[in-house]
């Protein structure tokens, strides 16, 4: 009988995510909270997790005491088995220094991978918002005979500037890897469309470990797995593309087949948000057959009083809507809603709490932000940016604990 592979998940979770400011301020991105109930690290976890990958490393380095915990309280698996999901942060094991890129991240933490002794190396990113059966990329990969496997996502060719492309012959080899081209290659079969990088590898483990070596070398690297490590396999001929578009998840229905969205600035995140609560939803956290996990506080269901009501929205367990109105929003736990308050197109973390008549549209409120009595927020633009962070696209966002102006 054959041996299973032996694979070992890292993640990449070291992000400082400087363009999801305020937002980071306090917190390493992947910590940051989505969805109401989630970390936008969990989907990541919950996709290996899924496909029984279940031996992770998770590397760390930014602002990362909030995502540790989370981590160290959340993602426990069975010692007995073998099985762990543990926070590395940045040791300075090469030398008196922090991770330079992605690649220099995880040479420094090559010792996770001689103790571990994998197959095959699964580097996935740790900060985007997407359903995936990693079984099926890595399959390809072993067939393939890679070295290098990149999943890629179909975009239109005229917004693909904005991304790593892949340039992919019929075979899907990879020809080139290009940092946001001026003028993208289209694909094979479909010249209108080009491949983006979704930053998810896998890797043959010599393979990679002779390219880190090689690139740790390299006095005129940024020691980064796109910029860097990718290129260099490709040169070799030995770099793949895997074509998320074939990722067949268990579940999944045909409006959110492929939805993948990397949520680093405000503008993507929120639109994110307002993917969750359309009617018929085109991200669907409901799929029973490939969950998204995370840590439930124990808290008793959301409560609706006075007259209180919620339309196309979530709301988290332990809120309270008395006497007010929410629509097209998502409420995380432990939200207090005062009589007359209307929110409208926002986000609002855990512990926030709105006023009696106050009103918030298209905005998001960190973690016990704080609205007060008659207070608008979302309703006046210039007034807006006077007082708060406002984002290119217009939404409104206050940071943890923040207190809103009258």
């Amino acid at each position: 009988m054959a041996r299973e592979p032996r694979v070992l998940g890292i993640v990449l979770a070291g992000g400082e995510g400087k363009r999801l400011w305020p937002l980071t301020a306090d917190r390493a991105k992947p910590a940051v909270p989505f969805g109401g109930n989630y970390r936008l690290i969990d989907f990541v976890l919950s996709n290996l997790v899924n496909a029984d990958y279940l031996r992770l490393c998770v590397l760390t380095q930014y602002k990362s005491h909030s995502l540790d915990r989370h981590i160290t309280q959340t993602w426990r698996m069975s010692n007995v088995l073998g099985n762990y999901i543990t926070p590395v942060p940045a040791q300075q094991r090469l030398g008196p220094r922090w991770y330079t890129g992605s690649a220099d991240a995880i040479l420094q933490s090559a010792n996770l991978i001689y103790d571990e002794k994998p197959d095959y190396i699964i580097v996935f990113g740790a900060d985007h918002v997407y359903r995936m059966d990693p079984r099926q990329m890595v399959q390809q990969h072993i067939d393939s005979g890679a070295g290098a496997t990149c999943a890629g996502i179909r975009v239109p060719r005229a917004e693909a500037s904005s991304f790593g492309v892949i340039d992919a012959d019929p075979d899907h080899r990879i020809v080139d890897f290009l940092e946001k081209p001026e003028s993208p290659p289209g694909l094979s079969d479909d010249p209108e469309q080009s491949y983006a990088s979704m930053g998810n590898y896998v890797f043959t483990t010599g393979a990679l470990l002779e390219a880190l070596k090689d690139d740790a070398e390299d006095e005129d690297s940024v020691h980064d797995m796109g910029t860097n490590i990718m290129p260099m396999m490709v040169k070799k001929g030995d770099a793949y593309v895997y074509d998320f578009a074939d990722n067949d998840v268990p579940g999944a229905e045909d409006r959110d087949q492929g939805y993948w969205r990397d949520v680093g600035s405000i503008d993507a995140y929120y639109d994110a948000h307002m993917d969750l609560v359309a009617v018929h939803p085109i991200f669907n956290l409901y799929n029973q057959q490939w969950p998204i996990y995370t840590y439930h506080p124990q808290l008793p269901p959301a409560k609706f009083v006075e007259g209180g009501i919620a339309q196309e929205s979530m709301v988290g367990a332990g809120a309270i809507v008395a006497g007010a109105t929410v629509r097209h929003s998502v409420l995380a736990p432990n939200v207090r809603l005062a009589a007359g308050a209307y929110v409208e197109g926002a986000v609002l973390m855990d512990g926030v709490q709105i006023g009696r008549g106050a009103v918030v549209r298209k905005a998001i409120l960190d973690k016990d932000v704080v609205v007060p009595e008659g207070a608008h927020i979302g309703l006046e633009p210039d007034l807006d940016r006077a007082r708060y962070h406002v984002s290119e696209g217009g939404v409104v966002v206050l940071g943890k604990t923040q207190l809103a102006l009258p």
